[in-house]
């Protein structure tokens, strides 16, 4: 019963932050489809799923403004979990039994989404469906839960492995590895080892932390764990706290190789966080990182959808941000580039069934998406029962104070 208490005084909590004005949820009611949302909205990551919802809101209600599709709308219905499994798979047992949510739609994170995969079968019969969930992770790609879920984005495996080729062929062999420990980080770590076998090499230093760590947090030791094996790279699989915390901590015990995470850590934030810190200490803690993307830089004027992008996010005021200490909405991000091709997706989707939404159509109208152009140089492809849409990505380093995509890596040779 606590427990029960608790998520019903963070949900409230949550309704404010938003300054949503929540309505009852009908499936019946004329003309709009209910969408449910699960992800961190407060604690260690609430930055992070509030960008991503405010993405996806800035396209989504210049989609409602513009007319919708046909007189269709679409409303997104956000229920706060702060990064938990537990919470999430309640948030969406209530989606699904009590909302009557049309999909499920851009969850965040491996450990939460992956916890509720179950649920997605369980609940067959009613033509439940996630669509676009931020995440890279296998499990939502493949047997058996694969075939619920539609993923937008690039894979873990995809990230790891271009880490891994490049790195490699500028003589860094010598890679270890900093994971979350749970799903997300366990994936990132399994792809990198993926990767590293197609050579015959192996991970040469690791260590895990737990979810949920700050900023704060002393990874002295996990550094020392993984750079007393001389390892020349090192790839992070963590949030933007946690992989900021060691970075910085790794630079202050005298590393100075690459250290590469990515696209699920919000670089923006992380960049955020070390440059405050390198003003206190007087060193630059900046340098010499690489992030892997899914989305390209939204500072690259030549994608028509990435100045379609700025034109509408710059100009969206909805959604405040969270209550989380530190966290504040910025104007462009990574992370809201991506909700806001979600949304982009999502409101496609529900034009090419205006005639008749029903949730039984879903599979139909996303194979009827191919060769679908987002603006950002690769092609959306979900023909042939593909669950992925996208596999590009973009390789980012720190330059003029934000993370911009690079093809050189010879900076970094060995």
């Amino acid at each position: 019963m606590k427990r029960k208490t608790a998520l019903a005084v963070v949900a409230v909590t949550l309704v404010a932050c938003l300054a949503l004005s929540w309505r009852p949820a009908r499936a019946q009611e004329s003309k709009e489809l209910l969408f449910g949302m699960s992800a961190a909205f407060t604690g260690a990551n609430g930055e992070l799923g509030m960008e991503f919802y405010r993405g996806m809101m800035a396209y989504l209600d210049h989609f409602n403004s513009s007319g919708g599709a046909d007189g269709w709308t679409i409303r997104i219905l956000p229920a706060n979990d702060g990064y938990n499994p537990v919470p999430c798979f309640q948030n969406t047992i209530r989606f699904i039994e009590q909302d009557k949510v049309f999909a499920l739609c851009s969850y965040v994170g491996t450990p939460t989404t992956t916890r509720v995969l179950p649920l997605l079968q369980k609940f067959e019969d009613r033509h439940i469906y996630m669509l676009f969930p931020f995440t890279g992770a296998q499990p939502l790609r493949s047997e058996p839960f694969g075939k619920y879920v539609y993923n937008l984005r690039a894979s873990y495996f995809d990230e790891t492995s271009g880490l891994v080729d490049n790195l490699l062929s500028i003589g860094r062999s010598r890679i270890g590895v900093f994971y979350q420990s749970d799903a997300y980080g366990r994936t990132g770590w399994d792809g990198v080892k993926r990767a590293l076998d197609r050579y015959g090499l192996e991970i040469v230093g690791e260590a895990a932390y737990r979810r949920g760590a700050s900023f704060d947090q002393d990874f002295t030791e996990e550094v020392e764990h993984i750079t007393i094996k001389d390892v020349d790279a090192i790839i992070v699989i963590g949030t933007y706290a946690s992989q900021g915390a060691f970075v910085r901590d790794a630079r202050r015990s005298g590393f100075k190789g690459p250290i590469a995470g990515l696209s699920f850590c919000d670089s923006d934030k992380m960049l955020e966080l070390l440059t405050e810190q390198s003003k206190r200490d007087g060193y630059d803690y900046t340098g010499d990182l690489i992030h892997t993307q899914v989305v390209p830089s939204y500072s690259d004027l030549n994608y028509p959808g990435v100045r379609r992008y700025r034109e509408i996010m710059g100009n969206y005021k909805g959604v405040p941000m969270t209550q989380t200490e530190g966290c504040k909405p910025r104007r462009f991000s990574y992370v809201s580039f991506e909700g806001f091709l979600n949304g982009v997706l999502l409101a496609e989707m529900v034009k090419r069934m205006s005639d008749y939404p029903s949730k039984e159509r879903i599979p139909e109208i996303m194979e009827s998406l191919r060769n679908f152009d987002l603006g950002i140089g690769h092609h959306v492809d979900f023909g042939g029962e593909r669950r992925q849409g996208l596999s590009a990505v973009y390789f980012t380093t720190v330059s003029d104070g934000i993370f911009n995509t690079f093809t050189n890596w010879e900076r970094w040779r060995k």
